[in-house]
């Protein structure tokens, strides 16, 4: 037995597939102008670099706005509980098919590990290529106001840094975007909005404990 849920809105899946290719475009470019590939020229890295480092600061600006106007902000409140028992299940039981710990629903779209990861992107990650991609970018207007010992290339370590965490992030989304009962199940939702939940996945004793506290 199953339920479809509409859990993605139009312009949440919007958000994330724009947000996700420009990130890849992002890296690429950047990996470009660090010389670690030649499959694109250096003033065209940069160039695109650049646009596309704009455009995603238009995104997230809008992408916040919608967030408090909506209230769905209120899905990325951090949780400690239950946190082990995500975490259990990501490193064994997704290979035992053990049962999955937590219920989504329209009020809680993300379990507490997602909710701590998604956090630490938006907090941490985010604002440090932010601010470490605005200071290179100005660098020449901006010098005489920082600290001296802060310097180009402590800048660019940063935002070099800043881009490595997305990385690691954007790699294991994907791998735990493949879990599931199918490896596009996940992905389909985020495609179509509509989340499929099998009545065995919202079953026991254990989802419930976990749907109240989280």
């Amino acid at each position: 037995m199953s339920e479809r849920l509409y859990l993605f809105t139009r312009f949440e899946r919007f958000w994330h597939w724009t947000q996700a290719g420009l990130i890849v475009v992002l890296l690429f470019t950047g990996f470009a102008i660090h010389g670690s590939h030649r499959l694109i020229g250096f003033r065209k890295a940069v160039e695109a670099h650049e646009i596309a480092a704009w455009l995603l600061i238009a995104l997230w600006i809008f992408a916040i706005f919608w967030h408090f106007t909506t209230g769905a902000w209120k899905h990325y409140i951090p949780t400690l509980e239950n946190v082990d028992r995500m975490v259990r299940y990501y490193v064994s039981g997704i290979f035992t098919g053990a049962q999955h710990p937590y219920k989504v629903t329209l009020e809680r779209k993300h379990n507490p590990l997602q909710r701590l990861a998604y956090l630490g992107v938006k907090l941490v990650i985010n604002p440090l290529l932010w601010a470490s991609g605005l200071l290179y970018l100005f660098w020449g207007r901006v010098e005489g106001t920082l600290p001296g010992a802060l310097g180009l290339q402590q800048v660019a370590t940063i935002h070099t840094l800043g881009a490595f965490l997305m990385l690691a992030f954007l790699i294991i989304h994907v791998y735990l975007a493949t879990v599931g009962r199918t490896p596009l199940a996940h992905i389909r939702a985020m495609i179509t909005g509509w989340e499929e939940i099998h009545g065995d996945d919202t079953a026991g004793r254990g989802i419930s404990r976990i749907d109240r506290k989280a």
